[in-house]
């Protein structure tokens, strides 16, 4: 406990102290981020030296515990053989946010740092090895245990978005991690845990709002990785069940976060490491909240999730499940209040069948187009039209070509609103959709671009014919 307690402070007067000196630097040689009046508000430019400053403390904390005249040295080494191992890997991700900060890499480069990081990390034994009762297989733990310290390390990088924010999150699941480890008399991930809560701590109080100092990709994603190893740890301890569900809930609010960000995004077809203003933190600022008290809020909730993942790994299987279920129907209400118009349209779109008409009316578009495609005749053509747009909702039609015209309409006008599609050789089709109709699901855009593409195939095929038919036509003598 002795040593618990010192490398907790160590670590905490170490942050406190390299901070300011870390920060001062990087502004004398002018490596901050400027502000772009859109995502980054801040006022004036900002370092971002998180990364250096959490693990020059956590390293220097085991440092000078190792070099001091008491019996640390010897409970370090014997307690902590998978840190060394493990140490490499974080190392990996330290120096890709370090560059990502400095000069900028693109997604796909911040990934490859990522997945090489997380295969050395399941080499040196951060594997999910279970999956409730079900063992996996090398193959299998080895993607598991990419896939999730994958999560967890871009979650954290995805919530860095406010003053404080990642770090007071990171702080509250690794003391939830903390005091796990202390209830399952787990000392070596106690200690590798602690070193963590008082980096954090200390770096807190220069990046609280107002910060003066930013976490920075290089924090952000060296917290999150370091936090995904501890849970991978914790559940290796854990003799519950539900294995990976007490950690998935001490992270439970970037996971969230991130995974809103990226189902948003695929809805508006938006890129998916795309930047935008609707995490959850956006979202209570748009509702009127100060940056201090959005951030309090969300230390509040993870916190409570913090909470419960405790009562969840205390109770084992007895009410573990309840308390999971409790959890996500408050993750549910919660992310009903943030207000996001994208959940809200998919679910009216499944509700009300929008998707499925949206569906079928793109199968019917490609079923015309493969039949426009093969037609040969004009009569032909008009009666494939005719038929492919009447399955819209279309109930009058007209179309002038080659000196032809067609007309469909029906016997009792009403008003409709039309779709005129210019043709070659001053030819026009012309649609007509009554108003009282629903149209929300047809591809306009789409079934006049097919219906102009097809019939001008057709208007120059008649061309060509006629320009070969005057061309073996002999001349009258």
């Amino acid at each position: 406990m002795y040593l618990i307690v010192f490398l907790a402070f160590i670590s905490f007067v170490l942050s406190i102290a390299l901070t300011p000196l870390i920060r001062d630097g990087f502004v004398r040689i002018e490596l901050v981020d400027r502000p772009d009046r859109f995502r980054k508000l801040h006022p004036v430019p900002i370092p971002r030296v998180g990364g250096l400053v959490i693990a020059l403390s956590y390293v220097l904390a085991f440092a000078i515990a190792l070099a001091l005249p008491f019996s640390f040295g010897g409970t370090i080494d014997s307690a902590l053989p998978r840190f060394w191992k493990v140490l490499p890997a974080a190392e990996m991700i330290l120096v890709t946010g370090l560059i990502d900060d400095v000069i900028g890499l693109r997604p796909w480069q911040k990934l490859l740092g990522q997945l090489a990081a997380c295969y050395i990390a399941c080499s040196a034994g951060v594997r999910i090895e279970l999956l409730g009762d079900f063992p996996l297989n090398s193959a299998l733990a080895t993607i598991v245990s990419v896939l999730w310290l994958l999560a967890c390390t871009n979650a954290f990088n995805l919530i860095d978005g406010m003053d404080g924010l990642a770090t007071g999150v990171g702080l509250f699941a690794s003391t939830t991690v903390l005091i796990a480890a202390l209830t399952h008399n787990s000392l070596d991930l106690a200690l590798v845990t602690v070193p963590l809560i008082g980096s954090l701590l200390g770096f807190l109080r220069y990046n609280f709002n107002p910060a003066s100092v930013f976490l920075g990709d290089s924090g952000s994603l060296l917290v999150g990785f370091i936090l995904g190893c501890f849970g991978v740890l914790w559940s290796q301890k854990s003799a519950t069940i539900l294995g990976m569900t007490a950690p998935l809930m001490a992270v439970a609010i970037p996971l969230m976060d991130a995974l809103l960000a990226i189902t948003r995004r695929f809805l508006r077809n938006r890129p998916i490491f795309g930047a935008d203003r609707g995490h959850i933190h956006h979202r209570l600022i748009d509702r009127g909240l100060t940056p201090r008290r959005a951030a309090v809020i969300m230390y509040a909730v993870s916190g409570l999730a913090a909470a419960l993942s405790l009562l969840q790994n205390a109770f084992d299987n007895r009410y573990g499940g309840i308390i999971i279920i409790l959890f996500c129907v408050g993750a549910w209400i919660g992310i009903q209040h943030l207000g996001y118009v994208e959940f809200g349209i998919a679910r009216q779109m499944i509700a009300k069948g929008t998707f499925r008409r949206i569906v079928d009316a793109q199968t019917v578009l490609k079923q015309l187009e493969s039949r426009l495609s093969a037609t040969t005749h004009v009569d032909e053509l008009w009666t494939i039209i005719c038929d492919g747009v009447s399955q819209y909702g279309f109930t009058g039609i007209e179309l002038s070509i080659q000196r032809q015209r067609f007309r469909h309409l029906p016997d009792a006008e009403s008003p409709s609103w039309q779709v005129i599609i210019p043709l070659l050789a001053n030819g026009q089709l012309t649609l007509h959709h009554p108003l009282s109709a629903e149209m929300d699901s047809v591809p306009v855009g789409a079934l006049a671009s097919t219906l102009r593409a097809a019939v001008n195939q057709h208007i120059n095929r008649l061309n060509r014919e006629t320009v070969v038919s005057s061309a073996l036509t002999p001349m009258a003598t």
